[in-house]
């Protein structure tokens, strides 16, 4: 064999091993459709992420309590509960590019009113809160007409692919949004912060501008209660997406740490806004750095065994942060946490789009809206709620053991979960 030849069996060997574990991104060749909307989407969350931080920093700005930083969370709760079981209902019932549209624009129109207070230096936390829920509102009925319009872009097999590079998309925002959210604050105000945001937004509304129309299917109902209550009876009946649901909860809101960022930052790192950015930012850091190796995501057959080792990893995390004074160390702890949820969300993702009919993937998705959301909301509000009572790093550790428990009884339960095989997806 010449040395020719040799090198290039070695290039080869190594482009080999490089498809299987670097990202893959065949998605966005695949479909120039998906692109605009993954790129679209991209953009904007950067700045919503902005102006999460935003917002937290205000209220504690404002208050100097850590529990009314938790209850924008409970705000937030309510709308996405109340209007994402029925978006998932008109998300099968009408043309989803279009419900998208209205929606992200009435999105963009609480942005420009959070604009408008900062500018004018309110100091109304109410207003706060009902900016957040009007805006959580608007996404809970733009969320899963844009999740059911993905399965339609794409062939079942590029799935989870397209599952880890949403992850990658809202993970990047994550880590960049309040990163500049706190830098905008720190140099001007809050209202740079609020308004990079509002032109942000226009990214999303031309992605979803440029979509083919989504109409509704043969089997598509009409949008009502009884739509809701028939998409619900389907996730009764079906345990495997059930539990997929069960398991993010046990993460997200018995040991979500970001309502207490603010004060960890003030009282145990001796930081800022600029810490508070660095803290909100961590989780998504490690999120994007398991996304660069997810190209292994595509050959797990096991999805239920990978979610709940991913969730008990994620609990084990944010536990195991409040152990410690050091911020570097926590910032490894959340990271690790963040890369966990990654691989938690790229696979029960990836069960809801294959497991689920199309007829019902809008109602199922405004489910899973409503947990992976909301769920956070209310570990905002939980977290901050025992925090007041016995101080922020006992509250991490707390959640953190309540989440690995939560997930072990869960399993217990319902065993059969491990056993979720991809190549025959059953509900």
């Amino acid at each position: 064999m010449t040395s020719s030849q040799r090198g290039s069996r070695a290039g080869a060997r190594t482009r080999r091993v490089a498809g299987a574990v670097l990202s893959d991104l065949r998605p966005l060749r695949a479909s120039p459709a998906y692109r605009r909307l993954f790129l679209g989407n991209a953009v904007a969350q950067l700045g919503h992420q902005m102006t999460t931080i935003a917002v937290a920093i205000q209220v504690y700005a404002i208050t100097d309590s850590s529990l009314a930083v938790g209850t924008v969370g409970l705000f937030a709760l309510v709308t996405l509960v109340a209007f994402g079981l029925y978006g998932g209902a008109l998300a099968d019932a009408l043309d989803r590019r279009r419900l998208a549209l209205v929606s992200t624009l009435g999105a963009w129109a609480v942005t420009l009113v959070l604009v408008a207070q900062a500018a004018v230096g309110s100091r109304s936390v109410l207003l706060l809160y009902l900016c957040v829920a009007a805006q959580s509102g608007c996404y809970a009925v733009t969320g899963p007409a844009r999740q059911a319009i993905i399965a339609r872009l794409l062939p079942r097999d590029l799935l989870p692919a397209a599952s880890a590079l949403n992850m990658a998309a809202v993970n990047l925002g994550v880590t960049l949004g309040p990163l500049l959210g706190a830098l905008a604050i720190s140099l001007v105000d809050f209202t740079l912060a609020y308004a990079i945001d509002a032109a942000l937004f226009l990214a999303a509304l031309r992605g979803l501008w440029r979509l083919p129309s989504m109409p509704p299917g043969e089997d598509s109902p009409r949008p009502g209660f009884r739509a809701v209550v028939e998409g619900l009876g389907y996730l009764r009946r079906s345990p495997n997406l059930a539990m997929t649901f069960v398991l993010d909860l046990c993460a997200m809101v018995l040991a979500q740490p970001r309502a207490l960022f603010p004060a960890l930052a003030a009282k145990v790192y001796g930081g800022g806004a600029t810490t508070v950015g660095i803290l909100q930012a961590a989780p998504a850091v490690g999120a994007l750095l398991a996304f660069v190796v997810s190209g292994w995501v595509s050959r797990v057959r096991l999805h239920g065994v990978a979610i709940a080792a991913a969730v008990v990893l994620y609990g084990l995390a944010v536990g195991a942060m409040g152990l410690t004074s050091l911020l570097w160390v926590a910032v490894a702890f959340l990271a690790m946490s963040g890369a966990a949820d990654m691989v938690s969300s790229a696979f029960r993702n990836s069960v809801l789009q294959t497991a689920a009919p199309d007829h019902l993937r809008g109602r199922l998705q405004g489910v899973f809206l409503v947990v992976v959301a909301g769920g956070p909301r209310a570990g905002d509000f939980l977290a901050g709620g025992v925090a007041e009572a016995v101080g922020e790093r006992v509250a991490l550790v707390c959640g953190g053991i309540a989440c690995v428990v939560a997930v072990l009884v869960a399993l217990a339960v319902q065993r059969g979960f491990l056993r979720y095989d991809a190549r025959d997806p059953r509900p």
